[in-house]
């Protein structure tokens, strides 16, 4: 009999990747959401596959001691996709993340390693941190945000998790006739910009914001177009500015960008006159840092995919000669280019992972440490095991709660070679 629909008393189990916690009914796992290890709950099916499924915790019958009334009233069961974890206490949701990284790098690497997730500085309570938010409309132009595994759109007046300068702009408290969504930055320069993702076929009004903003239209594929201002975001890291256009890529946090980049220069620990690789380099965080530790004598090759982003990259390193960046995939253009060897890699890919092929083709360059920053703990395990039959060992890891209130968590791995 379909158990869809149905609602189960669960005993919690330990969390899984991606905001769920494990039980078992009648020998199935049933992976839940708002629940913690060891609570007894009721639990609602979501949904059911030939293996496992899918519930909400509806209610707390045995609660954890890490239990808390959840800050935004639009958390929970039915409500917003977009917090994991505002259930738990910060400390909770750390100690969550770090079971989630240890179990990744035990199952699919083979590594047993303790591992704590550092607190980053800017997100006081876990809340307003969150400097770039995309938020989904509604077909009246209402704002919301998206229903865990589900096209429906929860409306919202506000987001607790978003930057203050990012709820200054009222996105959320005006209408976006003709939108499909609308994301709002508010960048550590003091910048702001909307961009808009119209529906198909229609005119989208934009209205006044609270605040003067740039407005791009997204043209998909990565692709946006001002409508009014330069959409070129202004970034601070230290004494050094970066300049970001639109939508394009940068950490989240407000003290992200900092915090990673102090670790990746501590595992490299680039000497004046290094050969440097920075493999999917975006706008030039990590390129930057490295041209300056290796000095005029040394030299940095950057590799990116997405123009926009090395057209920032460029403008950003000109005043570091010895920084050169380049557009291609890693997979040809370390090829195309004739790169074969290496004093040192840093590699920050997307979710997916470097993969089989950049994992041999990295390893192929025999750099004596690679750097590896990670979104994804699975993806990251997956590609230690790769890197471990390339000769590479996990010297260290540093994990970091880049996104609190989410299951999110960001990684940096030195890896030596035997």
């Amino acid at each position: 009999m379909r158990v869809e629909q149905a609602s189960l008393e669960l005993t919690v189990g330990p969390v899984a990747h991606g905001g769920w916690c494990v039980a078992r009914h009648e020998g199935r796992v049933v992976f839940v959401r708002h629940a913690l290890p060891g609570e007894r709950v009721v639990a609602a099916v979501t949904e059911e596959t030939t293996r496992f499924l899918r519930a909400d915790a509806v209610e707390i019958l045995e609660p954890s001691p890490d239990r808390v009334t959840p800050p935004c009233p639009y958390a929970g069961p039915g409500r917003c996709g977009g917090c994991d974890w505002q259930h738990a206490t910060l400390d909770a949701q750390r100690a969550l993340k770090a079971d989630v990284v240890a179990e990744q790098l035990r199952r699919l690497a083979g590594i047993d390693r303790k591992i704590v997730v550092e607190e980053v500085p800017g997100a006081p309570g876990g809340l307003g941190w969150r400097t770039r938010v995309q938020f989904a409309a509604r077909p009246g132009g209402e704002l919301g945000f998206r229903k865990h595994r589900s096209h429906d759109i929860q409306p919202v007046d506000a987001c607790l998790i978003a930057h203050p300068e990012v709820e200054a702009a009222g996105a959320e408290r005006h209408e976006w006739p003709g939108a499909a969504g609308v994301e709002v930055i508010a960048s550590s320069g003091g910048d702001h910009a909307v961009v808009v993702r119209p529906r198909s076929h229609r005119p989208v009004a934009v209205p006044d914001l609270d605040v003067p903003a740039s407005v791009l239209l997204d043209q998909g594929k990565g692709r946006t177009v001002p409508r009014r201002g330069s959409g070129v975001l202004r970034e601070r890291v230290g004494d050094r500015e970066f300049r970001v256009s639109g939508s394009g890529f940068w950490q989240v946090h407000p003290g992200a960008a900092e915090t990673l980049l102090d670790a990746v220069l501590a595992y490299a620990a680039p000497e004046p006159g290094e050969w440097a690789l920075d493999l999917y380099c975006g706008v030039g965080l990590f390129a930057a840092g490295l041209a300056e530790a290796v000095g005029p004598e040394g030299a940095v090759f950057g590799l990116e995919s997405d123009a926009a982003a090395v057209r920032d990259a460029r403008a950003n390193l000109r005043d570091l000669p010895q920084a050169r960046v380049e557009r291609g995939r890693v997979e040809e253009a370390l090829d195309r280019f004739q790169i074969e060897r290496a004093d040192l890699v840093v590699v920050d890919p997307p979710r997916t992972g470097l993969g089989r092929d950049v994992v041999d083709r990295v390893a192929s360059l025999e750099a004596p440490r690679v750097v590896y920053v990670s979104c994804d703990p699975a993806t990251l395990a997956r590609d230690l095991a790769w890197l471990a039959e390339r000769g590479y060992r996990l010297d260290d890891l540093r994990a970091f709660d880049a996104f609190p209130m989410t299951h999110h968590v960001e990684c940096v791995a030195l890896l030596v070679r035997e």
